[in-house]
């Protein structure tokens, strides 16, 4: 199967409506490539490392979580390291599409849900609005486990340790908020919705003090950790749904 550059944005349109957030960076197509496109890498990060497999394996497009532009950064210049990133993708015509905020907070296939499944939860709802668009999920467990056994559940899933800041490892967990990769002041909104935890990818030291004198168990996952699931799932949803080749590419990081 392939699809033009122009289809495949406006499949990513309708499933993920980036128009609906007010986002840290712009969301769709970053970099143009060529106009076929029949084999989709993805991938958490745009990175060099991300990048040359991409291009080794001859992808016509590269599909991440995180892009290469942000607001916050401003305007730069294709120069060193980071520039090394646009030649790349420009010198192999690889199209380069990122989705930020639509992508933690999708419903179907978004990190938070999508890392809620795979711990057990169910009854998932939006959480942590910013903007009016949730920022994560929150949900339910079917049976309440204790705060070290989540840890450790957490920990066989994520392949990556897990800092828990809590009142007593032994309470029981019936509910859970999650915002995946670097939500670490937004504990808070747990606390606003009376869930008995919460789970993100990084943690303060402040943090850690804070969420546990206030009686909520905070989990931090690690970022690229955290936020490897909704990639997965998105590109599953492609190959399913549009028969393209796909094939997701990881790049070892340990933060």
């Amino acid at each position: 199967m392939s699809i033009n550059t122009v289809e495949l944005q406006d499949y990513f349109r309708k499933v993920l409506t980036p128009e609906n957030f007010e986002d840290y960076a712009p969301n769709g197509l970053q970099v143009e490539g060529k106009s076929a496109i029949t084999r989709v890498a993805f991938a958490v990060s745009a990175t060099q490392d991300s990048i040359r497999k991409a291009i080794d394996w001859k992808a016509d497009a590269l599909v991440v979580h995180h892009g290469i532009f942000w607001k916050h950064q401003g305007a730069r210049t294709v120069t060193g390291a980071w520039g090394e990133r646009v030649k790349s993708l420009v010198k192999s015509e690889t199209n380069l599409f990122a989705y930020h905020l639509p992508l933690d907070a999708h419903a179907e296939i978004g990190n938070a849900v999508s890392l809620g499944k795979a711990i057990g939860l169910t009854d998932f709802s939006p959480f942590a609005l910013h903007k009016k668009q949730p920022m994560g999920a929150k949900g339910k467990f079917l049976k309440p486990l204790s705060a070290a056994d989540l840890k450790a559940k957490l920990e066989t899933i994520l392949k990556h340790p897990v800092i828990l800041a809590t009142p007593d490892e032994n309470h029981l967990i019936a509910s859970l908020g999650i915002i995946t990769g670097g939500a670490n002041n937004e504990w808070v909104e747990a606390m606003k919705e009376n869930l008995d935890a919460y789970l993100t990818g990084e943690i303060s030291e402040y943090n850690w003090h804070d969420a546990k004198e206030a009686g909520i168990h905070y989990f931090a996952g690690g970022h690229h950790a955290t936020e490897r699931f909704g990639i997965i799932a998105l590109k599953e949803k492609v190959e399913r749904e549009l028969k393209l080749t796909c094939e997701f590419f990881d790049s070892p990081n340990p933060a």
